[in-house]
């Protein structure tokens, strides 16, 4: 069992780099890595303006924003 296991190692020859190609199939998942990811911070940046209209209008208990007036210099700092 042991001799069998040491000649499919020794015979098992590796490919050349110049003859590995990825292919369309994994050019398809990468694409649609992006995609999720793209799609993922979309929905995050919509859900976290959602929320902080929320929280200015007073909906989790706090205080209601007024941020229709604009800042005063003393406000900013």
């Amino acid at each position: 069992m042991l001799d069998l296991m040491l000649i499919l190692l020794v015979d098992d020859p590796t490919p050349e780099p110049t003859e590995v190609k990825a292919g369309p199939l994994a050019f398809a998942i990468w694409i649609f890595m992006i995609l999720a990811v793209v799609a993922i911070g979309f929905f995050l940046v919509r859900q976290l303006r959602r929320a902080q209209a929320n929280k200015d209008a007073g909906m989790f208990g706090d205080e209601p924003v007024d941020r229709s007036a604009a800042p005063t210099d003393s406000e900013d700092r």
